[in-house]
């Protein structure tokens, strides 16, 4: 599935922090695994996100298919 970030609604420290790392309001990112934690694609780098941390990054899909 891919998405784009539309809002971080993180504490402004954890906000920041996944700033630095390329994930920024607008970002394309492709989620590659979904499992005790979600594994996405963000630029040219894997990273994986607590479901926590992952509830607090909205995003728009950018797939056909409707998200699951």
């Amino acid at each position: 599935m891919v998405v784009r970030v539309k809002r971080l609604i993180a504490a402004p420290e954890t906000c920041q922090r996944l700033r630095e790392l390329g994930l920024n309001e607008e970002s394309i990112i492709r989620l590659i695994a979904r499992q005790a934690t979600l594994i996405c694609q963000v630029r040219n780098a894997r990273l994986a996100f607590s479901e926590t941390l992952a509830r607090s990054i909205l995003v728009e899909s950018l797939d056909a298919s409707p998200c699951a």
